[in-house]
């Protein structure tokens, strides 16, 4: 027999239930999919408020990166049919991760246990590979119309600013530094293959970019430079494209005790003075000689490319230079992010009566599990005065793309009463800047408000 649900009738009673989770102690359970870009991400995302504060809990989380290591680099035909294989397969397994239902209404899996159906579905929207994206929204549509329940589209580089407030309320997560989640505003940069953005956010989907990357991101200058860095025998064991990542474990073999010794430049006359190394070459600090809020790294990339071609070919290089290389790279890189970030919160003082209310840099997305970069932020705002600002990142595991991230934005959206109607499309482009021309993460049409 063929039935019917009217939107409005199934929203207010998605509104009801949401209320009934929020103010009972069952919690929110989402499922959350990750398809933006070449890695299929599958999360189980749960949220309770207790006496103490909000907790959280990660039921399930699994990842699978396209193998595209043949290519050097993302592609994108190779990461949409790994998304097309994938997903399901992670699904089916998940499923056995949900809670199980106490009052055996739910989800009957095939092994005869009742498992407790999600209260919505989380997919990211945007913005990224239109037809990756489209691969999880569009299966997260159908899990919403088989189920029942809401779906809550993401925006991706949101769920990256707001992966610290996720793990701040985990449970048996083991913190450095237990806190209480950054509270708005705060500072983010958002730092990957794909993104370099500094964002000053407001609220929940009130956010202003700072600045952004003119050419290309800083995670893909990492990944170029350490192709031509990295000795082919290193390139050849790697496991991903993920280069950067094999660079700074091959310069910095021994971690953090490695740059223990870096200090910071304690001006901007230190900063973008010039700095030749012992074998002659040096890398120029973008935009050296202006404050303009704008970063660039495709000129760090290029440099490092033609300081090889200069040596020849690559096996005459001995591993003591590439290693100078490599540090020089990512030092130029990490403290042209730390500058135009004190630049902003020099910005921003005047604004508040000469006071900054900003008291947290979160730092996201997968950049951000460089200890390196963790270490040249935390000196650099020390040294320029700004070192009562807390730096806040993910663990590694939660840096890089993952579903879990996405699960925890869409709850946050999902409390503050947002929905996502099941017309909506994927977004290749979608700015954060409330104040942009397409209104930020709300502008999109798709959006339900309850």
């Amino acid at each position: 027999m063929l039935f019917s649900v009217s939107p409005a009738a199934s929203f207010r009673r998605s509104a009801l239930n949401a209320g009934r989770c929020l103010a009972s102690r069952r919690g929110l359970l989402t499922l959350a999919i990750e398809t933006s870009c070449d890695d299929t991400s599958v999360a189980i995302v749960e949220k309770t408020k207790k006496d103490s504060g909000s907790t959280a809990k990660i039921h399930f989380l699994e990842n699978v990166m396209a193998d595209t290591r043949a290519h050097r680099g993302i592609h994108p035909i190779i990461a949409l049919e790994s998304h097309q294989a994938n997903l399901a397969k992670l699904l089916q397994k998940a499923l056995n991760y949900l809670p199980g239902s106490k009052t055996g209404d739910g989800l009957k899996l095939a092994d005869g246990t009742c498992r407790r159906l999600p209260d919505f579905i989380s997919a990211t929207r945007g913005p990224g590979m239109r037809s990756n994206l489209s691969v999880g929204l569009d299966t997260g549509k159908a899990l919403s119309v088989a189920w029942q329940i809401p779906m809550v589209g993401v925006h991706h580089m949101q769920a990256h600013l707001l992966t610290p407030r996720l793990v701040s309320c985990l449970e048996n997560e083991l913190k450095a530094d237990p806190s209480a989640p950054p509270e708005f505003p705060f500072l983010s940069i958002l730092a990957s293959g794909g993104h370099t953005t500094l964002v000053h956010s407001e609220g929940l989907a009130e956010h202003r970019i700072l600045a952004n990357s003119d050419d290309i991101a800083i995670g893909e200058a990492l990944d170029k430079s350490a192709r031509d860095i990295l000795p082919d025998s290193l390139l050849q064991e790697a496991k991903s494209t993920m280069y950067g990542k094999n660079l700074e474990q091959f310069v910095f073999p021994n971690g953090k005790a490695d740059f223990a010794d870096y200090s910071p430049p304690e001006t901007r006359g230190e900063e973008i003075a010039k700095r030749i190394s012992d074998w002659g070459w040096y890398l120029t600090t973008p935009f050296a000689n202006t404050r303009h809020m704008q970063f660039s790294f495709a000129s760090i990339s290029s440099t490092v490319g033609r300081i090889i071609q200069s040596n020849g070919t690559n096996i005459k290089i001995s591993n003591a230079e590439r290693v100078d290389l490599g540090r020089e790279t990512m030092r130029v890189c990490f403290e042209h992010l730390a500058s135009r970030t004190v630049i902003a919160l020099e910005t921003l003082r005047p604004h508040n009566n000469g006071k900054n209310d900003i008291n947290t840099l979160v730092v996201s997305g997968g950049v951000a599990a460089n200890q390196f970069l963790m270490k040249v932020l935390t000196s650099f705002l020390e040294v320029r005065g700004f070192g009562h600002i807390k730096i806040v990142a993910p663990p590694p595991y939660l840096c890089t793309d993952n579903a879990a991230m996405i699960g925890w934005a869409g709850i946050e959206m999902f409390e503050a009463g947002f929905r996502s109607d099941l017309s909506c499309r994927p977004l290749r482009t979608w700015t954060l800047d409330s104040q942009a021309d397409d209104g930020g993460i709300l502008g999109p049409g798709g959006w339900i408000k309850l």
